[in-house]
């Protein structure tokens, strides 16, 4: 028997009282700020976020470092990233997103990898600027056609106090024309990976843009430029996005940084304007190549076809009427394709329910396309979020939505022992946890090994998937424990 949107309200609210109570008083009091449920007419959610996780609890999020090597840095394609410290750090980062890309692995492309100064004891006594002024050298020998290297901090560097400024500025005198950016990136810094976008930004802006060459930088624009920001192409995403904006008359001349180069990074601020995925790793440097190049940016969405025909139109209002009448022709080319994928799964996926736990803009962004398969999302919550995520968040919640920042492993599961959703979107921490008990799972951070889920065609591909997740019947053998109680 479903519930009423006041009764739905009351459960949540006593679900989230009922939670707390299991905790010691003063972890009880912090944690009651970062859960609520969403009130229809509010311009936020009314959590708490972007604070310090409460020790002993088990939190999903990761480090600074993770924020810049694994997010920011680590796609652009055609530089070397080095993991300045321990092996660890960068062993446990390589690979591990599907940011897909085009060229010759260890010829001109590096993303999948792995490039570390291995610090060892000895390192750690004496310093290691030394060490990273030779491995800086022996790429240079070994993989002569990069572009470029970044250099991402691990905690002990920070710690240790290595000038990796100076042994990059060094370094980019002897190499002449050789981008090299030193990023202060060390993983303790901050309370979550969002500090570690914040960092990479202003490594691009300080090492990048700052310290360009107008005379060397010979691109030349034309009056529909755009630059894809803040996707990184996981399953493809990027190539399905950028299919839309060309298709509509736009010329794409940047990718950030999904299969993306250091000169396309140069080029951006030539764009007429910046289109902008992922909100959290990339608004900074949005604002500030909007405030120093008047390159205006636009927020958009190309989860599911209602919020891609939305966003298709909100970015040709920004050029004339051939983009305008572009956008118009995709949508409509598109129509069909959307029509037989709601015909196919809508039927298949009407009134289930969702409940999301993810990183970046995905606790958001993809309720449309649940929505335009018949879905309902009961409950949603960021691993880093910021309190400007959740004020955009209210425009697509509906009222008595449980909304949870941060949330714990023990939070988690009883929230969804007692809402029991038909499916759960979160991260690969979670994933096991929750079909062990039963409970349908995506990993939403990168497609569970599918993709792209970005524009029309990723629709289809998203539709696929979230069926094969509720539909299987492998659940017929195994049962959630509410299920086994009934």
């Amino acid at each position: 028997m479903s519930l009423t949107m006041e009764e739905t309200k009351a459960r949540n609210k006593e679900l989230i009282e009922e939670v707390l109570k299991a905790y010691p008083e003063k972890t009880a009091k912090k944690r009651a700020k970062h859960l609520n449920a969403f009130e229809e007419g509010k311009t936020d959610c009314n959590v708490k976020s972007n604070i310090k996780s409460v020790p002993g609890v088990m939190t999903i999020r990761g480090c600074a470092y993770a924020g810049s090597k694994g997010v920011v840095w680590g796609p652009i394609k055609d530089m070397i990233h080095i993991s300045h410290g321990p092996v660890g750090c960068g062993q446990y980062s390589w690979a591990a997103r599907r940011n897909y890309y085009i060229g010759t692995t260890g010829i001109d492309t590096f993303v999948t990898m792995q490039f570390t100064s291995d610090f060892q004891e000895k390192d750690i006594v004496f310093g290691g600027d030394k060490k990273l002024e030779k491995i800086i050298d022996e790429i240079q020998v070994l993989f002569p056609l990069n572009k470029g290297i970044s250099v991402q901090s691990e905690c002990p560097i920070g710690l240790i106090g290595d000038d990796i400024e100076a042994v990059s500025k060094k370094k980019a005198k002897e190499y002449v024309g050789k981008t090299i950016v030193p990023v202060r990136c060390e993983g303790f810094r901050g309370v979550s990976q969002s500090l570690g976008h914040h960092l990479a930004n202003d490594a691009i802006r300080d090492w990048v843009f700052d310290k360009m060459d107008p005379e060397k930088n010979k691109f030349e624009g034309s009056p529909y430029d755009v630059a894809i920001i803040g996707d990184y192409n996981i399953g493809g995403d990027a190539w399905s996005s950028r299919i839309l904006l060309e298709e509509m008359g736009l010329r794409v001349i940047a990718q950030w940084s999904g299969d993306g180069s250091i000169a396309e990074l140069e080029n951006t601020p030539k764009a007429k304007l910046n289109v902008l995925h992922c909100y959290r790793s990339m608004n900074y440097i949005s604002r500030h190549m909007e405030e120093k190049y008047g390159v205006p940016w636009v927020e958009y969405n190309f989860f599911g076809p209602s919020k891609i025909a939305a966003s298709l139109r909100e970015i040709a209002s920004h050029f004339d009427d051939k983009i305008k009448e572009g956008a118009e022709r995709v949508i409509a080319k598109y129509q069909a394709l959307t029509d037989a994928v709601i015909a196919k799964y809508r039927p298949r996926l009407e009134g289930k329910t969702v409940m999301l736990f993810v990183g970046g803009l995905r606790p958001r962004h993809v309720i449309g396309a649940y929505e335009d398969l018949g879905m309902n999302v009961v409950g949603t919550g960021y691993e880093f979020g910021h309190n400007d995520d959740y004020q955009r968040t209210t425009h697509y919640v509906k009222d008595g939505t449980l909304i949870y920042d941060d949330v714990t492993g023990f939070e988690f599961e009883k929230f969804v022992e007692k809402i029991q959703p038909d499916l759960v979107g979160s991260g690969i921490k979670e994933k096991y946890v929750f079909q062990k008990m039963g409970v349908p799972f995506r990993q939403m951070h990168s497609w569970d090994y599918s993709g792209p889920y970005h524009g029309y065609d990723g629709f289809g591909i998203f539709a696929r998937d979230m069926d094969m997740a509720i539909n299987s019947p492998v659940w017929s053998l195994t049962k959630a424990p509410w299920k086994k109680a009934a």
